[in-house]
């Protein structure tokens, strides 16, 4: 890798997966640190400044689903789910918690350490490069040289989906968007990932940046299509 060497947390209780997991992953130039259950894998997380975890749901311990809801309190560190749980309920409730990815046991190493690296593309580079330019609607800003939120002056703290489809719909106001046209500008293996998961992440967004979720004025439900952000004008 061009930029300096990252670390990737690797938080599984079974051993063989987890060093299968590592060795691909240094393959492709990261460090990685494993941590084989849930207490000993949030210290790390809180402690190491990794750049990814890699997070098993079902753990000694602390389960991975806690430990994400945890972790996503008080950080914004990208999270992949690694589970043998295939139920939709499961898959909801790891990104309603705040997971970035999702990738099903059994699984391809190969795959993972790709989808590894398109979550570290899109934390980093938010909508593909797009041009930075202030956006402003009422009292809300974003500000993608600063990776910033802002809400009447005070910062509002994104996870980096939220971020990415917060800049997606303030970037084209009026804009109508299907739940299937923004997986797949978050989600490279948009097969794995259910359409509801979109309403999670705006559900999780309005608690955020509406004075009253249930009547939001920022983003508007088109019901039975999607989402777009309100062309009204707003007060500053």
């Amino acid at each position: 890798m061009s930029e300096a060497v990252r670390c990737i947390l690797i938080v599984e209780d079974d051993r063989n997966t987890a060093n299968l997991v590592a060795t691909y992953l240094r393959q492709e130039g990261f460090e990685t640190r494993i941590e084989h259950d849930g207490e000993a894998g949030l210290l790390a997380a809180r402690t190491g400044q990794p750049a990814l975890v890699i997070l098993d749901l079902m753990l000694p311990g602390l389960d991975g689903l806690e430990i994400c809801r945890r972790l996503r309190a008080e950080s914004n560190v990208p999270i992949l789910m690694l589970t043998a749980r295939e139920e939709e309920i499961d898959r909801v409730l790891g990104f309603s918690l705040g997971a970035d990815d999702y990738v099903i046991k059994p699984f391809s190493p190969r795959e993972l350490v790709e989808r590894v690296k398109a979550i570290l593309r899109r934390t980093r580079t938010p909508q593909s490069q797009a041009v930075a330019r202030l956006l402003k609607h009422g009292p809300l800003c974003l500000e993608p040289e600063k990776h910033k939120v802002t809400l009447g002056g005070k910062a509002v703290n994104l996870t980096s989906t939220e971020y990415i489809l917060l800049h997606t719909l303030m970037s084209a106001p009026g804009r109508l968007f299907s739940r299937g046209e923004l997986l797949r500008k978050f989600y490279e293996h948009e097969e794995a990932v259910v359409e509801r998961v979109i309403d999670v992440h705006i559900n999780k967004l309005r608690q955020k940046i509406e004075r009253d979720p249930a009547r939001p004025v920022f983003i508007e439900t088109v019901r039975g299509f999607g989402y777009r952000f309100s062309e009204d004008e707003l007060p500053s």
